[in-house]
């Protein structure tokens, strides 16, 4: 296969480009804390957790609109645009909490992962993204590869046929929030204020799924409370106006790659809290999810 021609960009074209991914990896960084938080929040039940959090992102970003009133206006959207970030939004988490009842969270959780990698093979149908090159390949599969060492070893790997329903689930949430990730670069012109509003619905569909299924818990201690507000400004908030802004205007190539990092970063938290013990498998996730990294922003370059 011919590999595309290198392309010449602008400086500040470049520029401005460089500055969006990195906006985007600040996303990838308060992922990587949600682990952390959800632990500390008790034992709120996911559809209610996911409800009080949206809440609250949703709020971030209308809190924007009392300084200045005219970006309201990037609500006014038409339904295709709200189907994009409800369904990836809501949809996204409604077939992750899912699969995490359906199958053993470990497999679940392995399988979600797949996104990075759908994001990787999806850009390459971005009008204007240059094309994919062997090095974005090469580093989404080693970023895979390095998901699946610290995955595995945890030593609790099955994959057991009565997991099945939830094996679905979770390849479905990867599709989905994938599919909302690169389709979202191409409503670049979709102000990012417009996630407040996507927030806000995915709140209220969360509410819905909670009282339909789930028996309310609320937590218990302040600091329970204090996680619960951080997920709902950090990795259930200001992370989407981010990823926006990076998969909009930014190379969503990198940052399908650097999102691998998201459960290693995860995992390094939960080590240095004690929440979690170190082992050779996340020294070898590090390693093959850095190199991955690094292949992709070198063929970025390139392109």
């Amino acid at each position: 296969m011919t590999e595309p021609q290198p392309t010449t960009i602008a400086a500040p074209d470049r520029d401005r480009r460089n500055a969006a991914t990195t906006t985007g990896l600040g996303a990838i960084l308060l992922w990587s804390l949600l682990a952390l938080f959800t632990a500390a929040s008790g034992s709120v039940p996911p559809f209610q957790l996911a409800a009080m959090t949206f809440l609250l992102g949703g709020l971030v970003g209308c809190a924007g609109f009392l300084l200045r009133p005219e970006r309201a206006r990037a609500l006014r959207q038409p339904w295709p645009v709200w189907l994009l970030g409800v369904g990836g939004l809501f949809g996204y988490h409604a077939l992750y909490f899912s699969a995490l009842r359906l199958a053993p969270p470990a497999e679940a959780g392995l399988i979600n992962y797949l996104w990075p990698l759908l994001i990787v093979l999806f850009s390459g149908l971005l009008p204007g993204a240059g094309g994919l090159r062997a090095g974005h390949l090469a580093g989404a599969g080693l970023g895979l590869l390095g998901v699946a060492a610290l995955f595995a070893g945890r030593g609790d790997l099955g994959f057991a046929g009565a997991g099945l329903p939830g094996y679905v689930a979770a390849f479905c949430a990867a599709f989905v929030w994938a599919a909302y990730s690169v389709l979202s670069a191409r409503v670049g012109a979709v102000p990012t204020d417009a996630v407040a509003g996507f927030c806000l619905a995915t709140a209220a569909l969360s509410l819905l799924c909670h009282l339909g299924f789930e028996t309310t818990a609320w937590p218990e201690e302040p600091v329970q409370w204090g996680a619960v507000l951080l997920l709902g400004l950090g990795p259930v908030g200001a992370a989407f106006y981010l990823w926006d802004i990076g998969c909009k205007r930014g190379d969503v190539r990198v940052l399908g790659v650097a999102a691998y990092a998201a459960p290693v970063l995860s995992t390094l938290i939960l080590v240095a809290t004690g929440y979690a013990a170190p082992s050779p498998a996340l020294a070898a996730a590090c390693l093959l999810i850095v190199t991955g990294a690094l292949l992709a922003v070198r063929a970025s370059r390139r392109a």
